[in-house]
């Protein structure tokens, strides 16, 4: 059965996503309010209707009450004018509010209306026909159906308060939960930014200051970070602190091999004279001695010079690593400088061991004497690590001309570099060879002539047996004129 990968969202598509649901949830919101506003302008625009209605039905009472007590016949007309205008707008007003539930009440009020306008007709007529106690009834009657119209207009305008009230209500509800949605997403959108954005960032800003301090710890990212931005620039920071600490290496090696070098010139005129010295008296003494007698002193003179000789090529390694040669750059062919370096070798690597090359035609730009003391130093030093054991020595060049520049690898069979050593066999009079067989400032000369082509170097241990190393410098492009 597949396994289910659950889909996860960076920080772009979470803010997407975040914006989206808030413009749904505004949407949403305006859309409700919207909806609310439009029916409470409704309700409104009936409750001043139902207003108009109520103050025709006092007037009706109140010119009612006029004419009863003042028989005045304007009172009576205007009692009329009244009750036919209320008539009238609840007839125009009757099928827009039967939507809001009140048919039943204005279609109850517009009969007792009527009904009250013929009262009033039957009253108007007993006055102008008997005058007299006669007519008492009729005016009961009418009095009786004014009160009745008073408390339906009354419930009237009650029903749509009420309405208006529970609209209110309905919007309170409706921001409140508004406002609830809004603070939890807003709470969602501090909580995605504290976690995603301002805690790498502190610890960015962490790590920086602990850079300036010297301290090159990687930032410790968690798992969650890694397929978001915030996990790809932690990532990237991690990258650039690896980066400065290898810089912070190169510079070290760079500021050992000044103060080495200063120190190494210093000894080496030192002992030079000395040398010289001891190297003249006992050649002066050997040429004096009688062949046929002294031997064993001749054997030992002899075994002075020799003595001399290799403190003599000390002083001139060292000598070698401290002087500040003049350095010219020029194009020159890669593969006719490895021929040179084989022929100046030759004499020096044991028979058991072959050399393999495969160097196409290139052309760098380099200054050769200096290349080719750096190449006799690499391939030497493979040949002695081999030993007088059967090995083999890979000389390989290839170029890369989407980084413009040209890869070197010289491989051996030897044992090979321990983890422990890999990082310091570029540092001055590092050595893994007895105190009397190297000073160990071969490979960090040859570091400083491939830094000094703008090049690298570098080791490493190969998985079979060996070692390899590894020359990386720029390849020389040749511009023509237009």
């Amino acid at each position: 059965m597949a396994g289910s990968f659950p889909f996860i969202m960076n920080i772009r598509q979470r803010v997407f996503f975040f914006m989206a649901g808030c413009l749904v949830a505004i949407t949403a919101i305006g859309g409700f309010s919207y909806s609310y506003l439009s029916e409470m302008e409704n309700i409104h625009r009936t409750s001043e209707i139902t207003d108009d209605i109520s103050n025709n039905i006092l007037e009706i009472r109140r010119s009612e009450k006029n004419f009863f007590f003042y028989g005045s016949p304007d009172d009576l007309v205007a009692n009329h004018r009244y009750t036919l205008k209320a008539i009238e707008t609840i007839r125009t007003i009757m099928p827009e509010l039967k939507a809001h539930n009140l048919g039943e009440l204005l279609g109850n009020l517009k009969s007792e209306l009527d009904s009250y306008d013929k009262s009033m007709d039957s009253v108007e007529k007993c006055i102008e026909g008997k005058k007299g106690p006669t007519c008492a009834p009729f005016e009961e009657n009418v009095r009786e159906k004014g009160k009745n119209l008073i408390l339906m207009s009354q419930e009237l305008v009650t029903i749509e308060r009420q309405k208006i009230f529970l609209i209110i209500a309905k919007l309170k509800t409706h921001m409140i939960y508004s406002i609830l949605v809004l603070t939890i997403m807003g709470g969602f959108l501090a909580v995605v930014i504290s976690r995603k954005i301002v805690r790498p960032l502190k610890l960015i800003e962490k790590a920086t200051y602990q850079i300036a301090q010297g301290n090159f710890d990687l930032i410790n990212s968690e798992n969650k970070w890694h397929d978001d931005e915030a996990g790809k620039v932690v990532v990237a920071f991690n990258k650039m602190i690896s980066e400065l600490e290898k810089r912070q290496e190169q510079l070290i090696q760079a500021q050992k091999l000044s103060s080495i070098g200063i120190m190494a010139a210093g000894i080496a005129h030192q002992l030079n004279n000395p040398l010289n010295n001891i190297s003249t008296s006992c050649q002066i003494v050997i040429e004096e001695l009688d062949e046929k007698e002294n031997a064993f002193l001749r054997q030992m003179l002899e075994n002075s010079e020799h003595e001399v000789q290799r403190a003599r090529d000390i002083v001139r390694g060292l000598l070698e690593f401290s002087r500040s040669k003049e350095f010219s750059l020029k194009p020159s062919s890669l593969k006719e400088l490895a021929s040179k370096v084989l022929k100046l070798v030759a004499g020096q690597i044991p028979p058991c061991i072959e050399i393999k090359t495969d160097i196409p035609d290139i052309t760098l730009n380099m200054d050769q004497g200096q290349m080719q003391e750096a190449f006799i130093n690499i391939i030497l030093n493979a040949a002695e690590a081999i030993g007088e054991n059967k090995g083999e020595i890979s000389i390989r060049a290839k170029t890369s001309i989407l980084d413009q520049t040209v890869l070197i690898t010289v491989d051996d069979t030897g044992p090979g570099i321990s983890d422990t050593n890999l990082s310091r066999i570029f540092d001055p009079f590092f050595t893994t060879k007895e105190t009397s067989s190297g000073t160990g400032l071969g490979l960090s000369i040859v570091y400083g002539i491939i830094k000094q082509h703008s090049g690298k170097i570098s080791a490493e241990c190969l998985k079979g047996k060996g070692a390899r190393f590894i020359v990386e410098l720029p390849l020389f492009i040749h511009h023509t004129g237009d």
